[in-house]
Formats: structure tokens, sequence, C-alpha cells
């Protein structure tokens, strides 16, 4: 699997506050890691090397980037456009911040109102949408912040905020998000602790502090191992996937694909950039619906739409909750899932916070489906089709390549039947 987008992001951000050069190798190869890459050199890092290759990240300290000459261009990418909105927060200069259609329509308020309390200044669309002006403060102030809902993105800028301002700050979130920022950033030396109280969970961070450089393998990406794991569920499959990333809060998935019968092995075999590592197997046999508790959500944001695929194919009803967070990801999520699924000849409930699926064991398919410029629509929908009793279309295969280009190539070595090329129908 390429390697995880999330932590690639996460890697990349650091590397460049560190102090002298660090090499990232086994970095996801999409186009949005590739922006966050750009934007970086923008900003004055120098990165040498190609992210399929590795990169070597001349890091320029903790509050040591630089004033563009550009707008930043995040394409397609929230996670960059978020994580570096909170590093740029906190330096003294202006920076301006777009990208795609699709995220130019994705609202950004939720990482602007704590930044606005550290003491920076933004100028957006109605909505609080890109392009948007940041203007960054000469004086951050520390902050203690409670999430409204849990969100691994504006953990993430707060605390890279934080680390240019002075004293402590704190992050509460009422349950887990993806904790790769808190890893990081541990193994870069920074002051940082995490402690549990009244059912809550608060990380502190001392600002102003030195990040220390070093080299970094990234495990691979069980969001994007998550669609040959679930069409290596039909009949007569295996499917095993090595030197995956296995922390907890990104294992939902399994969670949930076990509960439903499957027939799934997770093996351990190390850590690397301070991450569990190792292989999950998955193997043929019928899948019975579940219901999903809502706590689960945050460790498996991203892996609903192909478990919605899943619940397509099983047998009963799959209840999910807790899903709002889907409405401002790259498309409104759940609205494109059921949408999909209904175009597909699944019975779907559609709730404000989730998804009520009605698995039958069979899908009729014979359908394209509109994936609304989202990666993980699409490739969840391409495996739905090797199941389903006619062929499943994507109207768009384009959005693929900015998390998973070798999507297809990697389909098609375990015997996907998948015709066109990335970017078309």
């Amino acid at each position: 699997m390429p390697g995880d987008k999330s932590i690639s992001h996460r890697a990349l951000i650091l590397a460049a506050l560190a102090v002298g050069p660090s090499r990232l190798d086994g970095l996801a190869d999409g186009d949005d890691v590739r922006r966050t890459a750009l934007a970086l050199e923008a900003l004055g890092v120098p990165i040498s090397g190609s992210l399929a290759e590795g990169l070597v990240v001349d890091g320029l300290g903790v509050g040591g980037l630089q004033e563009p000459a550009q707008p930043l261009d995040f394409g397609n990418s929230g996670t960059g456009a978020r994580l570096l909105m909170g590093c740029l927060a906190t330096h003294p200069f202006t920076s301006h911040l777009c990208g795609d259609r699709s995220l130019s329509g994705r609202p950004m308020g939720r990482v602007m109102r704590p930044l606005e309390e550290m003491g920076a200044s933004f100028l957006a669309r109605a909505g609080d949408r890109l392009p948007l002006a940041l203007i960054g403060t000469a004086e951050p102030l520390p902050i203690a912040y409670r999430l409204p809902v849990p969100s691994a993105q504006v953990k993430s800028a707060v605390l890279l905020a934080a680390l240019n301002a002075p004293g402590e700050s704190s992050v509460i979130e009422s349950a887990p998000s993806r904790d790769h920022s808190e890893r990081l950033l541990t193994a870069r030396g920074a002051e940082i602790s995490i402690e549990e109280a009244g059912g809550e969970r608060i990380i502190n961070l001392q600002g102003e502090c030195e990040l220390a450089a070093g080299d970094l393998e990234v495990p691979g990406d069980p969001s994007a191992a998550a669609f040959g794991l679930v069409a290596g569920l039909g009949p007569d499959s295996q499917i095993t996937v090595d030197n995956l990333c296995l922390n907890p809060l990104r294992t939902g998935l399994f969670t949930c694909l076990g509960e439903m019968g499957a027939r799934l092995t997770i093996e351990e075999s190390g850590t690397a950039g301070g991450e569990p590592v190792g292989s999950v197997s998955v193997a043929g046999g019928g899948l019975r619906g579940i219901e999903v508790p809502p706590e689960r959500a945050p460790a498996m944001i991203d892996e609903f739409p192909i478990l919605a695929c899943a619940a397509a194919l099983a047998e009963g009803t799959t209840t999910m909750r807790g899903l709002e967070e889907l409405r401002v990801k790259e498309s409104d999520r759940l609205s494109a899932i059921a949408a999909g699924l209904q175009a597909a000849g699944v019975a779907v409930e559609e709730l404000p916070d989730g998804l009520i699926i009605e698995g039958r064991g069979r899908v009729p398919g014979g359908t394209t489906i509109e994936v609304r410029h989202d990666h993980r629509i699409a490739m969840a929908f391409l495996v739905l089709g090797l199941a389903a009793e006619e062929a499943i279309a994507v109207d768009d295969g384009g959005p693929i390549a900015t998390s998973f280009p070798g999507f297809n190539a990697a389909m098609k070595a375990v015997g996907a039947k998948i015709e066109g090329a990335e970017g078309e129908t």
C-alpha cells in the first residue's frame, strides 16, 4: 500500500519545523501530499528528492517559515490546508490559500476559530471557505481549546500553531481522534503530555520548543488498504496487506468487519515512526449487518464509504451514526454514499448523522456513480462493482490520484477487472 497519507502530511510539516535535515521514506505518492510539499517549499523550506524515492527536508526550526510570494494551492487536500493554517497562524506574515472546486466548497471555520483566539485573523469567502487570506500574529497566545466535535485535523492545527506560542497550550477532545500528530511530536522531542480526566482526553504542549531532525519511514495506509481488504471478502478470495499502520485509532474498520463475520487476521511485526506496523489478512465469507457504535467513528472516519459497500453485501441491517464529520469531507459523503447505493439498487436511509443500510447479500449494480470529486467514493463503488450482478462505473476516476494513484494497478494485480484509466469514467 502507499504510505499513510495522514502521517505523510504531518511528517513533512514537522520535518520542516525541525532543525536540520530529515529523510522521509515511504511517503504517500499522491497529489494531496505533493501539494503539502510544494507549499512548504513556497514557505522557504529546502526539499530535495521525490515522494516515490524519498525526500530530504532541511528544516528551518519552529517559527522559521518565510512569507510566500504566491498563493498556496492545496488542490483537493483539506488535510494539507488545515494543518498548514495552524503553522501559518503563528508566523508574522500574510498567506493566501486556495484549492480546487471541491476544496473551495469545504468550510474552514472550525480551524479558523481557535486560531483566531491565538491571535491570527482571516479574510475568507462566505461560509469560511477558500480562497482565504491568513494574517499570522507576531504575538501568539497559548490556548486551552475544547474541540466541539472530535477532529484530528482541528486538533493538529491547534497543536502546530501552539509550537510557536509561549507557554503551555492544551487541546481537549471528548473522544480520541487519530493521534499521529502526538506520536510524531513526541518522536521529534516536543514537550507533550496526554492525560485522561472526566471522560475527556487532554493533550498539553509546551510552546517555543526545538524539534529534532531525524529520518522516518512512513508505514502503509490502512485507509487505502481498506478497499483491497473489503474486495478480499468475496467468495474464494484471500488478501494479505503487509507493512500496514496498525495504530489502534485507525483500525475501526477491521473491528467492524470482524463483528460482521469476516475472517480477519491481524499480526503486528514492529514499529515505524512511532506507529505499530504489521499485516492484515482477510478471507472470503458471508457478512451480516451490525450496529456501528458512534464512538467508533473517529477511528474510521475515512473508511465509512467502503464499510457502507460491505454492508450492502451483508445480510441484514447495518446502522451507522455519529457521522456528521462526513458532511464536510471532499464531498458530503453521507449524501454521496446514500445516492450511490440507491443507484446500485440497495435500500438505504440517509439520516442527519448517519445511514441505515438494508443488506440483502446481493447488489444489482448496472449503474454509473457520481463521485462528486471524492476519491474514496470512487474507489468504494469500484470495489462494490466487483461483487455486483452487473458492472458499476464511476463518472470520474481522476480524484483517485489524490490519495492512491496506483489503485487500478493494485486491484488488477489481484484479479479485479477494471476498465478505463484513472481520470476517465
